[in-house]
């Protein structure tokens, strides 16, 4: 627990825990903040932070100049939030709820005059930011009033949650876990190191269901080469199988990047530990991710499979753009096997390119022509002859499988039945299949490196 001491070090969190654990801290002010306001009349869901800071006296206006949220001191005990009103709906809400935690803090008046002064930020401040996002879950999902008991503990339901309830997903997490009949702990993480991306993860704090009983203490270092480090972006997902502590069963990991602490680079990453318990072959179910095709997780022999269209070899749209965007010789090596025979560009057929050592492109000829349609242009029997051959190649290379949602774009068809096809000719042999999709939006920065 040595780490767990001295990750504390910010002043005003000393002030604020004392002796006492500062999250166990945060969550019983917070909570009580939300019993002060709910026995006045406040209600929901949702639970609208606006309200909540109406009843705490604390004004609230717009400003377009600010990047997200900031609280500024009024007097000695008084306080106003200037919010962007250009944010996202629910980040706005967890923005405002998020200062609305910075004012628990007894010296908040006093901490926010420096943090408002250039150059005053302390290389701690992460901890407040950590501690307020904690609070702000807290007050966007109060105890008692949502019921999420039978609820899947895995990422992909977590963030439809998160959707649904307009919140942040630390927020559905630390509600989640309270709640949840099923053995698992949460946890929110940061490299140990922001100015590279091998560093490893400090784990800031890990919370336990009910019934889970292997606990993982806050400064808990995790390496490099945990899945987490695959969450180089804000919504993207990943998923695997890891060893975090001796002596005990390996944990199933399944995390998401979220926005990174003021002024550092990559994003934090929270997440799901449950033990893993599956007994079957590895590859025996598809794994869909958030992230980008372009950039297949894991190692070994990959394979990213597409769909092209069999009128012309020349790619120009959709995901086959970026393919050609990333590697021109790839585009170049398709175009030279249809110029041999022209037949090669029929409904049915693929054609594997190399584009780096251990990687290789699968192009997958199961859309007949191109531009509006009044019909899907997608053609499933041929769809299904292009998998069967892509399967045969995978097994042969002991390869994974890595697409976008082939064929539910610009071809029309049913991502449902495609879905299914897949299963069928590739996961249900034992294949490692992962399926990615962008998520809404991605840092300007993130999309460069995408295109590269």
């Amino acid at each position: 627990m040595d780490n767990y001491q001295k990750q504390w070090t910010h002043p005003s969190v000393k002030v604020f825990a004392e002796q006492a654990d500062p999250i166990d801290v945060m969550k019983s002010r917070a909570r009580q903040t939300v019993f002060d306001a709910v026995e006045n009349g406040w209600g929901g869901p949702p639970y609208d932070p606006f309200e909540l800071a109406e009843f705490l006296h604390i004004g609230i206006s717009p400003n377009d100049d600010l990047l997200d949220a900031r609280i500024v001191p009024i007097g000695i005990d008084r306080f106003h939030i200037e919010f962007n009103p250009n944010r996202p709906h629910g980040r706005i809400r967890y923005s405002i709820a998020h200062e609305i935690a910075h004012t628990l803090f007894p010296d908040c008046a006093d901490t926010i005059r420096n943090r408002m002064d250039v150059g005053q930020a302390s290389d701690d401040e992460w901890q407040l930011e950590l501690l307020c996002n904690i609070g702000a879950a807290e007050l966007l999902m109060p105890s008692g009033n949502i019921d999420l008991e039978d609820e899947p503990i895995a990422i992909d339901n977590i963030l439809r949650l998160r959707r649904n309830f307009d919140v942040s997903t630390e927020a559905i997490l630390l509600r989640m876990v309270k709640l949840t009949k099923h053995a698992c702990a949460i946890f929110a993480a940061a490299r140990i190191t922001d100015s590279n991306d091998t560093s490893g993860f400090r784990v800031d704090y890990s919370i336990p269901s009910r019934n889970w009983a292997v606990p993982i203490p806050s400064g808990f270092e995790v390496g490099p080469r945990s899945v987490m480090s695959e969450c180089t972006a804000v919504g993207f997902t990943a998923k695997g199988t890891e060893a975090w502590l001796d002596h005990t069963p390996k944990f199933k990991v399944e995390c998401v990047g979220i926005p990174p602490f003021p002024n550092n680079r990559f994003p934090r990453v929270v997440g799901v530990l449950t033990f893993n318990t599956e007994t079957s072959h590895p590859g025996n179910r598809i794994e869909e991710l958030i992230g980008n095709a372009l950039m297949p997780r894991g190692s070994g022999e990959r394979i990213i499979a597409h769909i092209v269209n069999d009128a012309t070899p020349n790619w120009g749209a959709g995901f086959a753009l970026e393919v050609k965007e990333r590697w021109t010789h790839v585009q170049e090596d398709f175009r030279h096997w249809v110029e041999k025979d022209r037949q090669n560009l029929s409904l049915g057929r693929s054609y594997r390119s190399y584009a780096e050592d251990s990687l290789s492109v699968v192009h997958m000829i199961a859309q007949r022509g191109y531009g509006p349609s009044d019909i899907p242009r997608i053609r499933y029997s041929a769809l299904i002859n292009t998998l069967e051959e892509l399967a045969q190649l995978a097994l042969q290379q002991g390869a994974s499988v890595h697409m976008p949602r082939i064929g539910s774009g610009q071809a029309g068809g049913s991502w449902e039945l495609i879905r299914e096809l897949i299963d069928e000719t590739l996961a249900r042999r034992g294949i490692p299949v992962y399926i990615y999709t962008l998520p809404d939006s991605i840092p300007p920065q993130i999309q460069g490196m995408l295109k590269l």
